[in-house]
């Protein structure tokens, strides 16, 4: 399959399956060496171009952050044929300037979650991806050009604190991410980064601000109701971005977020066992082939 045949995946709520133009094809039901994804997969075709959606929290919004099983939503986005992801998701603002209904297309992220999965590689083999710029930059400035046609405030670049959630921030904690001069905080973008990397996909966060966190003084706190609010606002921004994006997307078969494992793998190949090689063949055949 040639890049540019390839399913764009998108991984978000379930209202995005309404984006203009998408026909919906079938449905999937998928079960990984990682257990269950959040729900089945979704998907359409967009003049030509195959969608495929998955619904992050599950049915009803069911799970919170911290419980997603990331590994199996992304392995089984990998095992779909997707090699492009773009994630949606709502982020407080840790800026004056990036105000509700704004989008920031961060570059860089900060991870303090320390509760999840963020590996395929727990065990043997030993691998370490380089994550120095952990988002795509040619994903990055495709969706900042789709974003900029909207009439809506984007940013192409910036950083995106990742907290372990489900509580949102203290005002303490408010008040010391933004004295690290960082721009939006969310509760997924850190951990679907990192395994989209290990999976060697490109990966794109499209961050909609719906709040001030709760270190604004003339702004109200964040609330759930809040949240809910902007990103309905905002949603169909959201969706005709994706329209344009999934149009657009251009050949990234040489991208390096395409070959991350290739100077990535530590342990010697001969110390691998056949039954890893076999059950993460979908991450490892390039590198590490099935023995016969």
């Amino acid at each position: 399959m040639s890049d540019n045949a390839s399913p764009v995946g998108i991984i978000g709520g379930s209202g995005l399956y309404d984006i203009p133009e998408i026909e919906v094809t079938r449905r999937v039901k998928l079960e990984t060496p990682f257990g269950d994804p959040s729900d089945e997969y979704v998907i359409g075709d967009l003049r030509g171009r195959e969608v495929v959606f998955l619904g992050r929290h599950g049915p009803g919004h069911r799970i919170t952050a911290p419980g997603v099983n990331f590994r199996a939503n992304v392995y089984g986005l990998k095992s779909l044929g997707v090699e492009t992801v773009i994630a949606v998701s709502a982020v407080g603002s840790l800026r004056e300037e990036h105000a509700p209904l704004d989008i920031v297309i961060p570059d860089q992220i900060i991870d303090l979650t320390h509760r999840r999965e963020a590996s395929f590689f727990m065990e043997n083999p030993t691998i370490h991806v380089t994550m120095a710029d952990p988002t795509c930059a040619s994903l990055n400035k495709v969706i900042y050009d789709a974003a900029d046609k909207q009439a809506v405030n984007v940013t192409l670049g910036g950083t995106y604190v990742c907290m372990e959630g489900p509580a949102f921030s203290t005002r303490a904690e408010s008040r010391l991410y933004r004295s690290w001069d960082v721009d939006v905080i969310g509760m997924t973008a850190a951990t679907e980064a990192k395994l989209c990397r290990e999976a060697e996909m490109c990966y794109s966060s499209l961050s909609l601000v719906t709040d001030y966190d709760v270190w604004h003084e003339s702004a109200d706190d964040v609330t759930l109701d809040m949240i809910i609010e902007y990103v309905q606002k905002n949603a169909e921004a959201a969706k005709d971005i994706l329209k344009e994006v999934i149009l657009h997307v251009p050949d990234l078969s040489d991208c390096p977020c395409r070959s991350a494992l290739a100077d990535a793998i530590a342990t010697n190949p001969d110390c691998v066992p056949d039954v890893t090689r076999n059950r993460l063949r979908l991450l490892l055949s390039k590198y590490l082939p099935p023995r016969d």
